[in-house]
């Protein structure tokens, strides 16, 4: 039997999906509200992991010296808080609507960010990065096992690399799925497919055969009381994790 490898993570309709709603990248009460909420969580978890992994004291700009690769960065949501803390941030994405969102947005903001509508596998460049960032973004490609090999390629010996994505279980489908989509309408209808959510186990096996080691691996909880997103041993919906390049 012959097994078919293929040579690209590009989704289209995945990237037909997302590029649709482009525009509202930075619409807080947008499609991406969910996100909004989100992001300060995650935001606050990649900073205090990067200052502790890199052993940083300074307070102003405590990023300064460091450079990110943020993949599947969408309309800039993420790169723009880590240029702001001071890295040097690429961001890539394969819709090419969202990069050039993304670099309308920055000429607001005018911050330093390279932009590139691209995929892992298509990035034309030879640098090397301390920090990968793969947030919420592969459970939305076509062949994660080939798309962690390409992104693991851009990394420093030693440098981390950020994954965060849904695990798939029935509580997943029920909460991402049937309620975020259908019920609260947090989320477009189609916007996942739970045959694409991943299991930590299988992610971390993945990461493994790339030169990918699990430091730690957290859950992300949202309190509907409070309205907000926080940290949890919670794993069975959303989860955030740590690899370090071996």
């Amino acid at each position: 039997m012959s097994i078919t490898m293929k040579n690209n993570t590009i989704n289209k309709k995945e990237i037909e999906k997302f590029s649709k709603i482009a525009e509202e990248w930075w619409d807080p009460n947008g499609k991406f509200k969910p996100l909004h909420k989100f992001n300060p969580i995650r935001i606050k978890y990649i900073r205090d992991t990067i200052l502790s992994e890199f052993k940083i004291k300074k307070k102003y700009e405590p990023f300064k010296g460091l450079s990110i690769l943020d993949i599947g960065c969408g309309g800039g949501l993420l790169s723009e808080p880590m240029a702001k803390l001071g890295a040097d941030v690429v961001g890539i994405d394969a819709s090419i609507k969202n990069i050039q969102v993304a670099k309308y947005h920055l000429k607001k903001s005018k911050l330093k960010i390279q932009y590139y509508n691209s995929s892992p596998e298509n990035l034309k460049i030879k640098k090397r990065f301390d920090i990968i960032l793969n947030m919420e973004i592969v459970e939305h490609v076509e062949d994660i096992d080939f798309f962690i090999k390409e992104s693991s390629k851009f990394l420093k010996k030693s440098g981390i690399m950020f994954i965060a994505t849904l695990n798939k279980t029935l509580k997943s489908y029920l909460f991402a799925i049937v309620g975020a989509e259908y019920v609260l309408k947090w989320l477009p209808i189609g916007t996942h497919d739970w045959e694409k959510f991943v299991k930590p186990d299988y992610l971390t096996n993945i990461c493994k055969k790339n030169s990918l080691k699990l430091k730690k691996i957290d859950g992300m909880t949202f309190n509907p009381i409070l309205n907000k997103w926080s940290v949890t041993s919670d794993k069975s919906v959303n989860y955030i994790s740590e690899f370090q390049k071996f």
